[in-house]
């Protein structure tokens, strides 16, 4: 039994389907371990590979519609509820290219052994290394950030093991250019398998070395077969590209790995990996005061314990593990860094009106620097692409993000006349605020965000032109992902969303360039307020008339609250409390995850904690977490996605600490079912980490900062001044409700 918090999870029993396969990732390589004994599978993905697009290239840019704007921007202003609908240059809707899996590395026993008991397959959080083992038989793989590389490690007496490389994966299309290698090597063998698309010059090429100790190798096509050997060490790497690789090329640098450590292969490149995924990973902890007996349960078995504390530990440590693993070249897609089915729900696409900005929500404040990087390696790859976005539909300077993405390209094609994406102009704001997050609590200003940031400044002075009968200057188009007012087509005006992302995205602008700042803060100035309805509620859009449609699983217009901190029940009670009224009379749509957590989040923010412990309750309910305690998009464990996964560590977090640069509120939405714990490790907004332990009797909050300053500290008791020394810590004892 476990008397701390339990940092892996495990199960009795091989995955039986790829979406209950252990994970492990560098962000980077991915890696699904079903940990079989007999037929030992570990299906491979990388962060490159989406499938390329079939039909004609120019649908693949932005619409070239600029010179319509102005027409578009009289008929809705004139009160032409469908203008939009016609704003399109006829195409139909076209996702953006497929994320899919590269192949998986099948180990097969020909003679299979007889079940001696005692099987167990694990994944240590803390190693990101999944293990499978009965009786005398392991094997052990993780995905390394120090080499980029898949290491897989098989050790027993006599193995006797058939290894190849197989495409042979559900939704593989008929058409793949499937070739297959396997030589024979002085340290055991050399597989390699090419795949290219079909009408395609692209490829994916995986290259495996296997490493014999002990026993014997021969060529057993399509891999090879390994007999009475002690230990097989298999390294893989996957490439997407066009002409051929050179595979031997590959090998050399995997053959050169095998040297990069004293003590035996497997454990140096361990010894590699482990300062940078551990340290990363250790820099939060969650403690729920969980039963010692549950902590030790398999997953699966504490899933059917939906509201049990050593769930929730156990989730929010998954969470983390799985958010940072699959961070590195990209931020995660929908499903992470994971498929195990080249038919991907909604492309596997990085979708930004929501799903990305939830994933990635823990990040600032959980320590995890390396997914906030992750996120703006993306951005500055794609800068070029949104200035073509900004050109082609708006006829403006500057940066338009497009709602979707593969990763290869950052242009506005995915759209239709239900989902008019391509007027949707708050994106770039929305993915550059957790880069600005992080600049406040590292206290410097990235030159890379204060250029993009400029750059979304320039884009609003060209494009907020038109000004209503008081002289405000008005968003239009606007939408508000991914609704429509019940009176009205989708394309409208002044959405709240698209308010609150130009005031946020001009005033950050104009902090980071002072030389600009004048004239950014007077056209934030201008932008009108939010509206009030006749519910009492924000309304979704701001433009008087249209009216509101509450059942829907987005909360776009209330982005004001989270993530930004435009209204605050501190700063703007009547916003707030208008706010919580919409968040009241928002329904749950489909249900599906991030909907939800989402919810959960501005609940937080309003200090609604059983609100938020109803929304989070949704989710433990709703059977939405596989044994590889990664997250489902619909209950019942329906489409494979990362949301609910990468989204709760975010939820916990902000109902228990909160901060912006000069404040900090501390258990703001309590969550009832746990009244005692202790968060520790968590970075604040004003350069200060902090450790956080409560109970019925109190709370204790230790203050560590590195920067000299005074914040607002808001407890249940009210709000007090409080001034931080760099370097000293600070002990602080707020009352618990």
């Amino acid at each position: 039994m476990s008397a701390t918090p339990v940092h892996g999870t495990w199960e009795p029993c091989p995955a039986g389907r790829w979406e209950d396969a252990f994970l492990s990732g560098n962000g980077h390589h991915g890696a699904l371990v079903f940990g079989d004994p007999d037929d030992d599978r570990t299906v491979v993905t990388h962060h490159t590979l989406v499938r390329p697009g079939e039909g004609d290239g120019h649908n693949r840019l932005p619409p070239r519609l600029a010179d319509e704007l102005p027409d578009l921007q009289d008929r809705l202003l004139a009160g032409d509820p469908g203008a939009a609908e016609g704003f399109t240059d006829g195409r139909p809707l076209q996702w953006v290219q497929p994320f899919h899996p590269a192949f998986q590395i099948r180990a097969r026993r020909p003679d299979r052994d007889p079940d001696r008991g005692g099987y167990r397959r694990t994944v240590d959080f803390a190693t990101g290394v999944a293990e499978a083992a009965r009786a005398d038989w392991t094997s052990r793989v993780f995905v390394s950030r120090a080499d980029d590389v898949i290491v897989q490690h098989v050790t027993g007496p006599e193995l006797t093991l058939d290894l190849s490389l197989d495409h042979r994966l559900p939704g593989a299309p008929a058409g793949l250019g499937v070739g297959h290698g396997a030589v024979l090597t002085p340290e055991g063998a050399l597989l390699s398998l090419r795949a290219r698309y079909p009408g395609s010059d692209l490829a994916c090429t995986g290259v495996t070395l296997v490493a014999v100790t002990g026993g014997r190798t021969a060529l057993a096509p399509p891999g090879v077969r390994v007999e009475d050997a002690r230990s097989v060490l298999l390294l893989t790497r996957v490439r997407r590209h066009t002409g051929e690789v050179d595979v031997v090329a590959e090998g050399r640098a995997l053959r050169d790995l095998l040297d990069c450590a004293p003590g035996t292969p497997y454990d140096g490149l361990l010894a590699r990996h482990l300062p940078l995924h551990r340290t990363a990973y250790e820099r939060v902890t969650l403690d729920l005061a969980a039963d010692p007996d549950e902590r030790a349960m398999p997953g699966s078995e504490l899933l059917t314990r939906p509201r049990s504390a050593a769930l929730l530990e156990r989730l929010f440590a998954a969470g983390r593990y799985h958010l940072l693993s699959s961070s590195g070249l990209f931020p995660p897609r929908l499903t992470g860094l994971w498929t195990g089915d080249w038919d991907t729900a909604w492309s596997g696409a990085f979708t930004n009106d929501a799903n990305l900005n939830l994933q990635t929500a823990s990040a600032a404040a959980a320590a995890l620097p390396e997914v906030t990087e992750a996120l703006a390696a993306l951005v500055q790859r794609q800068l070029l692409d949104w200035r073509d976005n900004a050109r082609a539909v708006f006829g403006a300077r500057g940066v338009v993000a497009p709602a979707h993405s593969d990763g290869e390209s950052g242009h506005s094609y995915h759209f239709s006349r239900e989902y008019p994406l391509h007027l949707w102009t708050a994106g770039a704001d929305w993915l550059l605020k957790p880069l600005v997050d992080h600049d406040e609590i590292r206290g410097g200003r990235d030159p890379h965000t204060a250029a993009a940031l400029a750059e979304v400044a320039l884009f609003y002075e060209d494009f907020l032109t038109r000004t209503d009968s008081r002289g405000r200057l008005v968003v239009v188009p606007s939408y508000s992902p991914e609704n429509r007012p019940a009176n009205a087509s989708w394309g409208t005006v002044n959405a709240a969303m698209d308010l609150s992302a130009a005031r946020h995205a001009l005033r950050t602008a104009a902090a980071y360039h002072p030389e600009h700042a004048h004239r950014w803060r007077a056209l934030a100035d201008r932008l009108p307020p939010h509206r009030i309805n006749a519910d009492g509620a924000l309304a979704e859009w701001a433009w008087p008339g249209l009216e509101d449609s509450y059942d829907h699983r987005h909360l776009s217009h209330l982005y004001g609250v989270w993530p930004l901190d435009e209204i605050t029940p501190y700063d703007t009670p009547d916003l707030a409390a208008a706010a919580h009224r919409a968040l009241e009379l928002r329904g749950a749509e489909n249900d599906s995850a991030h909907g939800h957590l989402h919810h959960a989040l501005i609940a937080a923010r309003l200090r609604d904690g059983e609100r938020v412990a109803h929304a989070l309750g949704q989710v433990l309910d709703g059977d939405f977490f596989h044994a590889s305690l990664m997250s489902a998009h619909y209950p019942h464990r329906h489409v494979y996605n990362a949301d609910a996964a990468h989204t709760l560590p975010a939820v916990l977090i902000e109902a228990l600490v909160q901060s912006t640069p000069d404040r900090l509120v501390l258990l703001p939405a309590p969550l009832p079912a746990y009244p005692s714990g202790a968060l520790r490790g968590i970075r604040t907004r004003f350069g200060a980490s902090l450790d956080l332990t409560w109970s019925p009797d109190g709370a204790t909050a230790v203050l560590r900062p590195t920067r000299t300053h005074r914040v607002d500290l808001w407890t249940s008791a009210g709000v007090e001044p409080l001034d931080l020394v760099a370097g000293e810590d600070r002990v602080l004892t707020p009352k618990t409700r």
